[in-house]
């Protein structure tokens, strides 16, 4: 039998949550227009009036918010709420360095862990579960926000984040735990490991697993279900709208129902802005519906998928995302971490390198790689290993500093990559997602 976290609002007739949406956006717009400037400017800039929007039916007539809004209005530009009313910050990485900021009421982050804890409800768990987080907490959003929809459930939280595989399948065992929360990718390495171990699916205790902050295939998720003997769920989100949450998968697993009474979506042309109907392919924009601290409305994700009003079988309302496609932007998503080729460059030119490299991706035993190939300048460049080496190695740290992961760096001969004519292929992704 489906079980739910919030049934009133998780299963409300279309009428009825709509009646909620355009409630919470006519007062969370009045809020944002009086207590944001940078908001209200780009508002009056478009030539819109607090008089011309009535209900949620008018939220095209508003200008987006992209990235490029929260890195021009860093770090404070867009927080509705005093420092004082505020407990914490999470945040994801920019391009140029500097780190998009997401602040919090303890509202917020209540409403956040509200909407974690129906993900693990559609999961399956209940306050029997003991439910092992094994995404990275700290300024990333995946490890406090599943932790908070855990603790909300009452079940046993074990906290313990990413790395020390041995470690995490000790506990997994030890701890009897039910559900494991991590990314989709470190899921399919402790499958892996689990393996070599000699462990097979019924000496493992779990029945569940929701993974995200990565893309990830049918594939992957059939391989870690019959490796682990799990059922594996998908979860989205974005730390700019609060974290892992903003939709969740059912025990159907034919998309993932979006938290509609907190985040209106619109599916959009990404060229020309327009709003196109249902089951339309586009850019998934967001409207933060009650978000007290950072509310952000018409946000541009970036992100290419569909939505879908067909009838669930869990017997849920919420309106489905299908799995995003892909981007709109260049952004990559790296063993969970947001990575753009212009950090990369910048980390590059900073130390004297020209703008002449390439980046790698790949998936070696379920895990993403990053390996950067860069020319030496014909001042730099030499024969002598020890010296390629250190100054490898420099970079490495570099990278690392900026981008927050690991990269393996290789130094190469002037004018040894491909130039090419036209725009330059800086990205060679060779993961299968």
């Amino acid at each position: 039998m489906e079980r739910y976290y919030q049934a009133d609002l998780e299963c409300a007739s279309l009428e009825d949550m709509r009646a909620l949406q355009n409630e919470k956006f006519l007062s969370q717009f009045r809020r944002v227009m009086e207590n944001v400037p940078y908001y209200r400017e780009k508002v009056e800039k478009s030539g819109v009036s607090l008089d011309d929007i009535q209900s949620i039916d008018d939220i095209g007539k508003l200008p987006f918010l992209s990235k490029d809004d929260l890195r021009e209005s860093y770090p404070y530009g867009l927080l509705a709420k005093p420092l004082s009313e505020c407990v914490r910050i999470h945040s994801t990485s920019g391009t140029t360095g500097k780190r998009v900021m997401a602040f919090y009421t303890q509202k917020d982050i209540d409403l956040w862990y509200e909407c974690t804890a129906r993900a693990l409800t559609a999961a399956g768990a209940t306050n029997e579960d003991v439910v092992q987080v094994s995404y990275g907490y700290g300024l990333f959003t995946g490890g406090a926000g599943l932790d908070g929809g855990s603790h909300k459930l009452g079940c046993l939280t074990v906290p313990t984040s990413s790395g020390n595989t041995d470690r995490q399948i000790m506990f997994l065992r030890d701890l009897n735990a039910t559900i494991i929360c991590c990314t989709p990718s470190y899921a399919a390495y402790l499958g892996e490991r689990m393996k070599e171990l000699g462990l097979t699916p019924d000496q493992i205790p779990l029945k569940a697993g929701i993974f995200g902050a990565e893309a990830w295939s049918e594939e992957m998720r059939r391989d870690i279900e019959s490796t682990m003997g799990i059922k594996a769920y998908d979860i989205y989100g974005l730390t700019e709208l609060s974290g892992p949450g903003v939709a969740f998968e059912c025990s159907e697993q034919t998309g993932m129902h979006i938290n509609e009474d907190h985040f209106y979506p619109e599916i959009i042309d990404p060229d020309t802005g327009e709003v196109l109907p249902e089951g339309s392919e586009g850019e998934l924009v967001f409207t933060s519906l009650d978000k007290e601290a950072f509310p952000l409305i018409r946000y541009r994700t970036k992100d290419i998928c569909i939505l879908s009003r067909e009838k669930c079988s869990c017997g849920r309302t919420l309106i489905k995302m299908k799995k995003p496609k892909g981007r709109s932007d260049d952004m990559l998503i790296i063993r969970g971490v947001n990575v753009f080729p212009s950090q990369i460059e910048t980390v590059l030119m900073n130390h004297g390198y020209a703008a002449n490299y390439q980046i790698i991706v790949d998936r070696v035993n379920n895990t993403d790689t990053l390996d950067v190939r860069v020319e030496m300048t014909p001042e730099m460049f030499t024969d002598n290993v020890g010296d390629i080496a250190a100054k490898q190695a420099e970079l490495v740290n570099g990278l690392k500093s900026m981008l927050g992961l690991k990269a393996k760096v290789s130094l190469v001969a002037p004018k040894s990559i491909t130039r090419s004519e036209g725009k330059a292929v800086r990205v060679i992704d060779k993961r299968k997602i």
